[in-house]
């Protein structure tokens, strides 16, 4: 587990990127968890803000194929469960109690002539700097909040008449069909779902300590499992 003074790390030596690896490191896909943001100095002087992850290594604990289950994708585990119970242990049976298990579906992997195996191990050397990725996760709650935060609306003039409407929503509909369209944006609960965040590139990794630093934000918050995959 990741000591909380991960800020005191050297992240100048971060830029080193191992080239071989011990672990299956073919595969495009990992998982990793979401430990905050920081930034970093480049050679000349640039500030690049960077996400830090904590990504990796995953186990391959299930392969699904057309024949069987009536579409490919590798399922893999991330963590460690301390309980788990008889069906995930039955399920996990010769490998480590992983306390998340996820698909992904790599179609360059059958053409690649790198066919996982249940049991193989990837780990964050599986990923380059300057790699591209998409990242997904279960973004922020944020409650139930108003159109202007929710949306972007610039909401009601300020002045000429304009009285306690500054943030109001406006009109929601006309005469016909009269009822409110459904996916008219209005008020109501916000985050808390799935969101993908592609284009992102890869800054540079630590296989040491299983770092991977990305540059930009992420969806969620510290803590929230996330899903990385090469674009």
């Amino acid at each position: 587990m990741l000591k909380p003074d991960w800020l005191s790390l050297n992240l100048a030596g971060l830029f080193n990127v191992p080239t071989k690896s011990v672990f299956f490191s073919k595969m495009s896909f990992i998982l990793g968890k979401k430990i905050g943001m920081t930034r970093i100095f480049k050679e000349d002087g640039e500030v690049v803000p960077v996400t830090v992850i904590e990504a990796g290594p995953i186990t391959v604990t299930q392969i699904k194929t057309k024949e069987k289950d009536g579409y490919k994708a590798a399922q893999v585990g991330f963590g460690k469960d301390k309980k788990p119970n008889k069906p995930k242990a039955g399920h996990l049976k010769g490998l480590e109690n992983a306390k998340y298990l996820r698909e992904f579906s790599d179609e360059r992997q059958a053409t690649s002539g790198n066919e996982l195996k249940r049991g193989d191990i990837i780990d964050v050397s599986a990923f380059n700097a300057g790699d591209f990725v998409k990242v997904s996760g279960i973004a922020k709650g944020r409650g139930f909040q108003g159109a202007v935060k929710r949306h972007g609306f610039h909401g009601m003039p300020a002045s000429h008449g304009h009285h306690h409407v500054l943030r109001h929503v406006g009109s929601i509909g006309q005469r016909f069909p009269q009822h409110t369209l459904k996916g008219t944006r209005m008020a109501g609960r916000m985050g808390g779902k799935r969101q993908t965040t592609r284009g992102l590139e890869v800054v540079s990794i630590d296989k040491e300590n299983n770092l991977m630093m990305i540059k930009g934000a992420v969806p969620g918050r510290k803590g929230t499992l996330l899903e990385i995959a090469k674009i």
